[in-house]
């Protein structure tokens, strides 16, 4: 399924500013809103929609590899971004409840799982950032690639509790489970009520007594972990990409972080990339450019042959359709680009001196006079 352009969910242009993003992500989000929407599926998906649109936009470094990538810039082609069923509603109010102020019980929700008014604060791991290098064999095609993180998972003893074998969490005193505790204040406009996490809990709505051993009380562990990573084909040095819920596991339960790619080129030793184009210098004898002939030349996949007419020029560019590499956005493939160059030799003896010599005495050889058929004749023959 294609995804929507993110400005057109928000309802904004692309020179949108942060702010109008931001008051155009709150619109939609009090409009889809599960409290204001129950049991509507379409509102929920358009909820979650928004949230992925306004995640990216919303943030400078990943709304600029949007507009210059689209959606595979900012994780669309390796399966990350919160819309694509990663995010839940906890997550988008775990993330963006500020975005919603006063509303719906200060940003709570009901009916996915949270509770009204608060509820318990969700916890998120942290990202995970990776370096990838990729030849441009592998870019040109896509590649999967595993590699090995250490990484925080949940700890397999307490199943993530941070509680001891045989022991639970209790349910904080203070906020009765909540999570949150509410002041009332008088000021003189009248009684004023807030809500914040609960300080004996931290928001979490449960205290440990017993903690686990192997993980300290935090529910996780440090290991190793071996994660495959698909790279689509096009992508560029400098492009991240991101794989929803593969960082750090969150303590005592939560939300994973991502896993965030970095995509680093490896130089090939004859090719040179500009955008999807690839460019070849290809030095010719002198022979070759006047005589003309075949030559190899390389590709992403290998050599092929080609004709160089008699008589080409320095400077000339030859251009090899769809031999460059894919558009990340699937919009086409690059070309191979030659430029010619032709290489004048420095050192010369008698009898190769007195042939450039008798070259240098035809008037075929002057620009103004083009290339003749006999002219060519003639210096096939004294090559031969």
């Amino acid at each position: 399924m294609t995804k929507r352009d993110f400005y057109e969910i928000l309802g904004v242009s692309k020179s949108a500013s942060a702010d109008e993003i931001k008051k155009a992500y709150r619109k939609k989000a009090i409009e889809f809103h599960p409290d204001k929407n129950p049991g509507d599926k379409q509102a929920e998906e358009n909820f979650k929609e928004a949230a992925e649109a306004y995640e990216v936009l919303s943030d400078p470094q990943k709304r600029q590899r949007y507009d210059q990538f689209g959606h595979a810039g900012v994780g669309g082609a390796a399966g990350g971004g919160f819309g694509g069923g990663g995010m839940t509603m906890d997550d988008i109010f775990s993330h963006f409840g500020d975005v919603f102020g006063g509303h719906f019980g200060g940003g709570g929700f009901s009916g996915f799982g949270g509770q009204r008014g608060g509820g318990q604060r969700t916890r998120r791991g942290s990202d995970l950032r990776v370096k990838v290098k990729l030849t441009l064999a592998e870019i040109a095609t896509g590649v999967e690639k595993k590699i090995k993180v250490k990484k925080f998972v949940m700890c397999s003893h307490c199943n993530s509790t941070g509680a001891a074998h045989g022991s639970q969490p209790v349910t904080c005193s203070t906020c009765h489970g909540s999570g949150r505790v509410t002041r009332v204040q008088q000021t003189i406009l009248g009684q004023m009520q807030t809500s914040s996490d609960c300080p004996t809990c931290g928001g979490e709505g449960k205290i440990i007594r017993d903690k686990c051993t192997y993980c300290n009380g935090e529910g996780i562990v440090r290991e190793d972990e071996v994660i495959s990573i698909n790279i689509p084909a096009g992508v560029m040095e400098g492009m991240q990409l991101s794989m929803s819920g593969k960082g750090n596991a969150a303590r005592r339960g939560g939300v994973n972080g991502d896993l965030l790619v970095l995509v680093e080129e490896e130089a090939h030793p004859e090719l040179i990339r500009d955008e999807n184009d690839l460019i070849y210098n290809l030095l010719l004898t002198l022979p070759t450019a006047i005589l003309g002939g075949s030559v190899e030349v390389p590709t992403v996949d290998g050599k092929v042959k080609v004709t160089i007419n008699p008589g080409t020029q320095p400077g000339k560019v030859l251009r090899l359709r769809g031999k460059g590499l894919p558009s990340v956005n699937r919009y086409g493939t690059g070309d191979l680009l030659i430029n010619i160059g032709v290489y004048i030799p420095e050192n010369l003896n008698r009898d190769e001196k007195t042939m450039i010599e008798k070259l240098g005495q035809s008037d075929n050889v002057k620009p103004s006079n083009g290339a003749s058929r006999d002219f060519f004749s003639r210096v096939r023959n004294m090559f031969e």
